[in-house]
């Protein structure tokens, strides 16, 4: 069985492929009388499409959504929502050559063994294409968490970190990094150009944080939220790893070093610290949630790299087309969507037990 399909009670389902005709998403559960619009979900896009400058993808697309379904005159209805964005600028001809040939890093091999066949233009459903559905549906789920503010920003490019110290969040959309820290967007400028012009790529890790999730978002268990954010954020091509909080950091610390300190407040506990990222048992505490999320560096590269062919003799590949290199770059607002779309779908499941 495939499965394409997140949530519990706030659903998404995608569907479409790199070079196909459409890509699309189907949100369902979504509550009726919210005021939605084209026009709600377009800047979401428009911060993640293709083409915007040198540093990510020359792929053009204006990924212009429209609605299809579940909204009437400007509210939804209860129903399901089907969102369309139509593929303009496929180049299928670029991956002619890798039809035969198994790309390592990416899924063409693993796919060929689960199905007997796979989509080799630009990658086909394991294509990054994909995750501008998944901002759309975000784009929904934040309209469902409207006292919650998401902010994504890029903190690290290929081992080199930003500098809490400068941490500046109005820097965020002055450079095309999504880098708060000015001096570290200046030094990346550099280093992701000079991994661009040897056809190779870079890696990056990606910060989310959630302020005004009020506590009580989450469930024990089966279905805690940070198990949940895991798992929406290792759903993002190319992601391969994930931190809530102070995540592996948390190992090096000693008990009461970890430990999040509360006083009596005005409303409600104060905390001294937030090492546990917002989450504790699996429920929110009311603190900022806060999550880090690994990206690999782009798999497609000019580099020849030894594989092999469908037949399993040895070859060398390098993968021509139009390519990201810095696939962490442009995943920023993916991280921000995912959050969303798991923060929606807890505020939800929190109603229908607690009400």
């Amino acid at each position: 069985m495939s499965w394409n399909t997140f949530g519990r009670v706030l659903r998404f389902t995608t569907w479409g492929e790199s070079h196909g005709a459409a890509i699309g998403a189907v949100v369902d559960g979504c509550p009726p009388g919210i005021d939605l619009a084209e026009t709600d979900i377009q800047p979401f896009l428009d911060a993640r499409k293709p083409g915007q400058n040198k540093f990510t993808t020359q792929r053009k697309e204006p990924d212009e959504v429209r609605i299809l379904s579940g909204v009437f005159e400007g509210k939804t209805t209860g129903t399901p929502i089907s969102l369309l964005i139509e593929n303009t600028d496929q180049r299928s001809k670029d991956y002619s050559e890798i039809a035969n040939t198994y790309r390592p890093g990416h899924a063409d091999y693993a796919y060929d063994a689960k199905y007997g066949l796979r989509d080799y233009r630009g990658g086909g459903r394991s294509s990054a294409r994909e995750t501008a559905m998944r901002v759309a549906a975000g784009a929904v789920a934040r309209k469902v968490i409207p006292g919650v503010s998401i902010l994504a920003y890029v903190a690290e490019i290929g081992g080199d970190r930003i500098d809490p110290a400068n941490f500046d969040r109005d820097e965020i959309a002055r450079n095309p990094f999504w880098c708060p820290d000015a001096a570290a967007a200046k030094r990346w400028e550099a280093l992701v150009d000079d991994a661009r012009k040897a056809g190779s790529s870079l890696g990056a890790v990606v910060e989310c944080v959630a302020e005004g999730v009020p506590a009580g978002w989450g469930a024990p268990i089966y279905a805690k939220l940070d198990s949940d954010l895991a798992a929406g954020m290792m759903s993002i091509n190319a992601v391969k790893g994930v931190e809530i909080g102070d995540g592996f950091d948390a190992a090096r610390l000693t008990g009461e070093q970890n430990a999040d300190a509360m006083s009596p407040g005005e409303n409600g506990p104060e905390f001294a610290a937030n090492h546990a990222g917002g989450i504790a048992g699996g429920i929110s505490t009311g603190q900022p949630v806060v999550c880090r999320v690994a990206f690999k560096p782009t798999s497609s590269i000019l580099t020849p790299v030894a594989s092999i062919d469908r037949q399993g003799e040895a070859t060398e590949v390098r993968t021509k087309g139009r390519h990201d290199p810095c696939v962490g770059i442009r995943g920023t607002p993916v991280v921000e969507a995912m959050m969303a779309l798991v923060l929606a779908d807890h505020k939800l499941l929190h109603r229908g037990q607690c009400g």
